[in-house]
């Protein structure tokens, strides 16, 4: 009998070595439990998932398996306040504080909705120490955001605003709407599409939500990439490790204020929470349902997220070159929220074609759209390896499987 992990779901033939890539990420001990899609052009054509839920091996992961893929929230996110610009409800060059107006203090009035977007706020963390939790407060969030000073001159350059970006962009949407992000997103998004994505998770979705893990299996370490700031030993890494150490400093701030318990994130509390740069919940398939859409200019199935004209504008090139949360060790380029394929840096580019777009989270989840192949892609997993905003290595290999085999088929 064999011992392999078992792998489900559908594969189209041309797409063989995708499904062997897969099974081996298992087999390797690279994953746990984990989910791949591909549409092209509005068709599925792969869509896998295997694995278990547990490290005990006693469930297996299933076709509907929900797990946090932390920062790939983002993109959802984003994809919110540009249906607003689309709308009219959203002015790019506007100040925040016209929709928000406690935003203004500290000499914020000027800082503009483009800049919110593209992490050029100079917002990437709250200063004055929050009390533990205090993330799963959106008021509590919202008013010491407001009343925090930029950390640099707003528009020069760019910082990843790792947990803020979601406050920021949530509290603008709901000004305007009237609706937090979460509601707006699935009244909007996810319901017309079918995607079974939420910012907000309800109880009743508790039993088929994996955990995460962040192990290494059978002793076989989980592959890592170079240049991965996660094991760089570059001298902006070391800057930013050592900033990690003191509270003063805007890294500190960003990333452990307000402080969370180590298993946060799979607790009722994280789930329950609005986060929406980190905590949306959902499976590879709705990522590459939303993404599939996108990159076919915004329709797919009859259903319409965007026009192709909001598209070209959310993912023109607002910042990039060294940004100044990772201390210029991380590779980044950034539309209108949305990550943009970058050709200097394996895992910073998210598809042969240079328009690909999209966003990763954490661990090694993923989002993309390619408009140039029309592909829409989608990775979830619950063993979190070495990333941070750039594909995981495991995505990554499934990828360019894709597109080896999507021009060998073309070429034939």
């Amino acid at each position: 009998m064999s011992d392999a992990i078992p792998v489900h779901g559908t594969c189209d033939p041309r797409f063989t070595k995708v499904r062997q890539l897969f099974q081996n990420s298992f087999d390797s001990g690279a994953e746990i439990g984990a989910a791949v899609c591909f549409m092209l052009d509005g068709r599925c054509v792969v869509d896998l998932w295997g694995g278990y839920y547990d490290l005990a091996h006693e469930r297996e992961w299933e076709r509907e398996t929900l797990v946090n893929v932390y920062s790939t929230t983002k993109g959802m996110a984003a994809l919110c306040a540009n249906q607003l610009i689309e709308r009219g409800l959203l002015e790019l060059e506007a100040p925040v504080a016209r929709y928000w107006p406690e935003f203004a203090a500290a000499g914020k009035e000027k800082i503009t909705l483009r800049w919110l977007l593209s992490h050029k706020a100079g917002l990437c963390a709250v200063r004055t120490p929050l009390p533990k939790n205090s993330l799963y407060d959106w008021d509590r969030m919202c008013t010491a955001l407001a009343a925090q000073q930029p950390w640099w001159a707003p528009g020069e350059g760019h910082g990843y605003h790792a947990f803020t970006f979601g406050f920021l962009v949530g509290e603008v949407v709901r000004r305007v709407s009237g609706e937090s992000l979460g509601t707006f997103f699935r009244k909007n998004i996810a319901q017309p599409l079918g995607a079974d994505f939420h910012i907000g998770l309800t109880a009743e979705n508790d039993s088929r939500t994996s955990d995460v893990y962040s192990v290494h299996i059978g002793n076989k370490p989980a592959p890592t990439k170079p240049g991965n700031p996660a094991l760089a030993t570059t001298a902006q890494f070391a800057e930013f490790a050592r900033n990690m150490q003191d509270p003063s400093t805007m890294q500190y701030a960003a990333l452990l204020n307000p402080p969370q318990d180590r298993n946060a994130v799979n607790t009722r509390a994280w789930r329950a929470a609005e986060i929406p740069a980190v905590n949306g919940h959902g499976t590879a398939r709705a990522l590459a349902r939303i993404y599939g859409a996108l990159a076919r200019g915004g329709e797919i199935d009859g259903v319409r997220i965007l026009e192709p004209r909001t598209i070209a504008r959310a993912t023109a090139e607002e910042a990039s070159g060294p940004e100044r949360l990772f201390c210029g060790a991380v590779p980044m380029r950034f539309g209108l929220g949305f990550v943009l394929s970058d050709e200097t840096h394996r895992y910073s580019r998210l598809s042969p074609n240079p328009r690909a777009f999209g966003h990763a989270g954490g661990g090694g989840s993923l989002g993309m759209a390619d408009p140039d192949a029309r592909i829409g892609f989608g990775f979830t997993m619950n063993n979190l390896q070495a990333s941070i905003v750039s594909a995981g290595a495991t995505p990554t290999l499934l990828i360019d499987a894709f597109y080896e085999a999507l021009a060998t088929a073309d070429a034939v």
